[in-house]
């Protein structure tokens, strides 16, 4: 197993006392007003935090519990300090609702430009209104039924074989090995790349770029995580530079091949900095959200393992040979495992939005100019949608029980609007194949007493890398 994935866990993740961690989490500044109010429209109520760094760390520190105990304290709206800016949080269904579906176009991406601009510059998620919309159209032919199917006959392969080789250590940290196999299987699908060395060094280049971020320090300092996202895309930019003219030439099952011949029914096709650009952006986009769904779904397999067990019959049905599309989507307690994961452990737990004039939202003035971020966090465990909002249960997903149909933006993982995820289907069908080869090739388990803890300095990971107990079938 490929070491570069191993890291030391930050600052924000050290283990503290409970009474320490309960004050840090009840800590504010003085609340004030965001801006001043126009006749008929509330204030934006809500404090600066800590100097310089705001409510960043604690927000890297607590994750959903930061969130939700922000969302009790002021509601669905509400300005924070963070990262040097003033952020304005809204969280709650209706709330997030106005602010994705965006009918008066007041909410457009730019506020990602401050986070990843510098690493991902004019990926499909950071493109606004008439051009996003081209954009997109393009990209969804590189995600049509049987560029899908494809996808799956090609990484098909990649999952058994990285599976199988989970048996050389019967008590893996989960999330490091589930990582490298999710690179594997993007250097496979996304490039018809081979492991080695060559994919490994895409892969370095990726990780530094995803990771750089949320940096505090955001200047390209030596040895910084600023600095290490930069020479990743620059990295990534030349690998796909010298091999573009090649895709170009032959149209491969790949992605990157799917996106140098994409063409809409009049004509709209992309440049060669699009295809470089959209390349980068959905590795990202595709990836991370990937391991840490597969993580979180295997973390609850193993702390429920009557849900494991009820999985691996319904596997052990499709027989030993690798699942096609068809067979993949006919795993529906995997999908109920699956969407349960999302649901407890968003894997992108905000979206950024920036306002491009004054507007209201819920009664709220929000002023032109303001970072927006819109978190999933209250909409998963509000009490209005959800049954026992903080138990594992799978079964709410299905009929005729379907509580995520309660409200259009109770269950929201993959975003909503004009930018939800384009990729969602691939994303699923990629974590069903590999806990599928998992359930037929092992059994794990955590101790009765264990709970992950999960770090959200970029996006949320298990602290200790999930350790677990395999165990050969």
């Amino acid at each position: 197993m490929s070491k570069l994935l191993d890291r030391v866990p930050p600052l924000t993740a050290l283990p503290l006392p409970r009474s320490v961690d309960r004050r840090w989490l009840a800590s504010q500044g003085p609340v004030t007003e965001l801006a001043p109010a126009p006749e008929g429209l509330k204030p934006i109520l809500g404090d600066a935090g800590a100097p310089i760094v705001g409510h960043s760390l604690s927000f890297m520190r607590f994750g959903q519990e930061f969130g939700l105990h922000r969302y009790a304290e002021f509601g669905p709206v509400s300005w924070m300090g963070a990262f040097g800016n003033r952020i304005i949080t809204v969280t709650g269904a209706d709330a997030t609702q106005a602010v994705l579906t965006n009918k008066d176009k007041a909410f457009s991406q730019e506020a990602w430009q401050f986070f990843i601009g510098k690493f991902f510059p004019r990926g499909l998620m950071l493109l606004d209104f008439a051009e996003h919309h081209m954009h997109r159209r393009i990209m969804q032919q590189a995600f049509t039924r049987d560029r899908l199917t494809g996808y799956v006959a090609q990484m098909g392969p990649t999952v058994r074989e990285g599976v199988k080789a989970l048996a050389a250590d019967p008590h893996p940290r989960l999330y490091r090995a589930l990582k490298q196999l999710t690179l594997d299987i993007a250097s496979r699908v996304f490039m018809d790349m081979p492991s080695g060395k060559d994919a490994d060094e895409i892969n370095r280049a990726f990780v530094d770029a995803v990771r750089a971020g949320t940096a505090i320090v955001r200047h390209p300092v030596p040895g910084g995580r600023w600095a290490a996202g930069l020479r990743g895309r620059k990295t990534l930019e030349a690998y796909f530079g010298r091999n573009l003219a090649a895709k170009r030439h032959n149209d491969g099952a790949d992605l990157f091949s799917a996106l140098c011949h994409a063409s809409t029914e009049d004509g709209e096709r992309y440049t060669d900095e699009d295809v470089i650009n959209q390349m980068i952006f959905l590795m990202m986009a595709a990836h991370d959200t990937s391991t840490i769904t597969s993580t979180t779904a295997a973390y609850y397999l193993a702390k429920y393992p009557h849900w494991q067990e009820k999985a691996r019959e319904e596997s052990l049905k499709l027989g030993d040979g690798i699942p096609d599309i068809e067979a993949l989507e006919s795993l529906q307690t995997l999908e109920l495992v699956i969407k349960e994961s999302l649901r407890l452990v968003p894997p992108v737990p905000t979206m950024a939005r920036q306002t491009v004039k004054d507007t209201e939202l819920l009664g709220f003035h929000l002023p032109q100019g303001m970072m927006v971020s819109v978190s999933p966090t209250a909409n998963h465990f509000d009490p209005a949608h959800w049954t026992d909002p903080h138990e594992f249960d799978p079964e709410r997903f299905a009929e005729p029980r379907r509580e995520d149909k309660a409200h259009r933006f109770a269950w929201m993982p993959f975003g909503g609007g004009a930018h939800k995820c384009i990729g969602l289907h691939f994303g699923m069908l990629e974590v069903k194949a590999l806990l599928h080869e998992m359930l037929l090739s092992y059994e794990w388990h955590v101790p009765e007493s264990y709970t992950a803890r999960w770090d959200y300095v970029s996006l949320p990971v298990p602290v200790d890398g999930l350790p677990v107990h395999l165990v050969k079938r």
